[in-house]
């Protein structure tokens, strides 16, 4: 497969840059577990690539090395390191434009600076053989002052006010927030802090915050306070009371449902007809709605019954708008 054939030539490349005398054939077989034409063909494509590998006999055997002088520079990676270097930086593509994308990338571009022209692209084939396509999410390339604000809130446990437009409502407030920590969310960065204005703690998405500014004053997090805790009970983001919801799968959706974890409380049972059963304790109502919602006829809610009636008000309200001819 791929990825070995570039793992194995990876380590091929830093034996080769640490033996100045050469190595052997023998050896360099027996060191990447391979036969010696696999080795073969190994040198052959690094040379392709434009590695300056040379060859020398002495006594009956062939000795291979890099050329004298050439500099591979200092790489302390294994290929596993640097491919989840790459997949980082993949994954942070949803927040492009921000200190968390823009400093992974500058770390890789540190790292590329003292390589040669070789050997950044043989780890650019190694970035290639794995990649990452974000699924929805915000985009934060314009709030990265806010970003940063809320870093060096949270970092000095300093507090901020903040001008906030709540979504569902439309209303802008002024709050003053005590940021305990930055949250990333499916698709979304959140702060998570004690509120002033509520005297609670709240979650709150950062796209929505409009103006931010220090507000002078210092906070200690709570000696009680488990972010682990606070958001064990979650589905989403939203933090409400857990209850237990129960929801079977037709058929159809089974294997996409067992093959997930969709909450840490989970429990799946296989169901008569080839369906299987979703059981969490888990709080959040309106995004457990929206995610039932996704399945379409595919999942039906057997409690709690407020959240049965919560999807099946929304499935009628989305049939008034498909009127029948």
């Amino acid at each position: 497969m791929r990825g070995d054939q570039l793992a194995r030539q990876w380590q091929l490349i830093q034996r080769l840059g640490k033996s100045r005398a050469g190595i052997g054939l023998e050896q360099l077989a027996e060191e990447l577990g391979c036969v010696r034409r696999t080795v073969y063909r190994d040198l052959d494509a690094l040379m392709y690539a434009g590695f300056p590998v040379v060859s020398e006999k002495r006594d009956g055997k062939v000795y291979y090395r890099f050329l004298d002088g050439f500099q591979l520079g200092d790489v302390p990676f294994t290929t596993d390191e640097i491919l989840a270097l790459a997949f980082g930086a993949d994954l942070l593509r949803a927040l492009e434009g921000t200190v968390f994308h823009d400093s992974i990338q500058s770390a890789l571009a540190k790292i590329r600076a003292g390589l040669g022209d070789q050997l950044i692209a043989f780890l650019d084939g190694l970035a290639e053989s794995i990649r990452v396509l974000p699924g929805p999410h915000k985009r934060y390339a314009d709030f990265k002052d806010t970003i940063q604000a809320l870093n060096e809130a949270v970092l000095g446990r300093r507090a901020v006010r903040m001008l906030y437009y709540t979504g569902r409502t439309g209303a802008e407030r002024e709050r003053v927030l005590d940021p305990y920590r930055l949250w990333y969310r499916s698709g979304g960065l959140y702060v998570i802090g004690h509120d002033h204005l509520s005297g609670e703690i709240r979650t709150f998405a950062v796209d929505r915050i409009r103006t931010i500014e220090p507000s002078g004053e210092g906070f200690e997090i709570p000696a009680e306070f488990d972010f682990d805790a606070y958001t064990a009970a979650s589905f989403g983001v939203i933090a409400e009371p857990a209850v237990r919801v129960r929801i079977h799968f037709t058929p159809e959706w089974a294997t996409h449902v067992r093959e997930r974890t969709w909450h840490p409380s989970q429990k799946l049972a296989p169901l008569e007809d080839g369906g299987v059963e979703l059981v969490m304790e888990v709080g959040g109502t309106h995004e457990l709605t929206s995610w039932i919602l996704s399945f379409g006829a595919g999942a039906r809610v057997v409690e709690p019954e407020a959240l049965r009636d919560a999807v099946a008000t929304q499935l009628a309200a989305a049939l008034d708008r498909y009127p029948h001819a």
